[in-house]
């Protein structure tokens, strides 16, 4: 179930397994059923969102801490990438939901990590693969040193495709905020 179909409660309850779904609807779809406030972090901000979004907690963004993100319904899979020797398991909300839950509109998302780096990931990938904010590897919190806190990962040995540089760049660790258009 998207977080769209199920409000904003989700970012309120439990940490829970994630069933994706077989179909998802557009982002705009899912992104208007999205209501209520987003509720405010109460730890450190780790993700901001800005751009094309309907649902905003501080000064025209959408703020997350990281146990707003883990509120969310959570993916795990396990990858093998070109950035570590062997497969690791990477946990977290998928990216489709984390936009569902501030509103999201637009084609486009342009990531930014903690350096600076910019990435644009089309909207179409998070409705095509199950694109996670990675919070977690290997079961453990990313500390900054290791791509994290925070690291957007696709699910390359999912899909042969991805298997490339053009996912591979779009995959930005280190990730701090993310811009709709």
């Amino acid at each position: 179930m998207l977080l769209g179909a199920m409000g904003l409660s989700a970012l309120m309850g439990p940490s829970e397994a994630r069933a994706v779904p077989a179909e998802t609807p557009s982002l705009q779809a899912t992104a208007s059923a999205a209501t209520g406030p987003l509720p405010s972090p109460t730890g450190p901000v780790v993700l901001s969102i800005g751009g094309a979004l309907r649902l905003t907690n501080k000064d025209g963004l959408a703020q997350f801490d990281m146990a707003m993100l883990e509120r969310l319904p959570q993916t795990s899979f396990q990858t093998q990438t070109p950035w570590y020797g062997q497969p690791r398991k990477f946990t977290g909300p998928l990216l489709r939901d984390v936009l569902n839950a501030v509103g999201a509109n637009g084609t486009a998302i342009e990531a930014r990590a903690l350096n600076d780096y910019r990435v644009t990931i089309p909207v179409v990938d998070t409705q095509r693969y199950d694109v996670i904010v990675a919070r977690l590897m290997d079961d453990k919190p990313m500390p900054l040193r290791d791509k994290g806190p925070l690291f957007i990962i696709y699910p390359f040995d999912r899909h042969a495709e991805l298997r490339s540089s053009l996912y591979y760049g779009r995959s930005a660790w280190q990730l701090k905020r993310l811009d709709l258009r």
